[in-house]
């Protein structure tokens, strides 16, 4: 079975980049605190080196 992973956004994105503001958005987050869970796939994991140091992240098994 896929894993999934749980997405936590934890910092503000004020005072970074436009790109990284639009890949937290891309990411279904739109408020701090927020959990968004996805299944772990190559797209994924590059948008999140992205922006890691916004986020926390969980890997769900099952």
């Amino acid at each position: 079975m896929a894993k999934k992973l749980r997405i936590t956004w934890v910092k503000s994105s004020i005072g970074y980049t436009a790109r990284q503001k639009v890949t937290i958005n891309t990411l279904g987050l739109r408020r701090l605190n927020q959990s968004v869970e996805h299944y772990d796939t190559p797209v994924l994991r590059g948008m999140l080196d992205r922006v890691e140091h916004l986020l926390n992240i969980e890997v769900i098994e099952g």
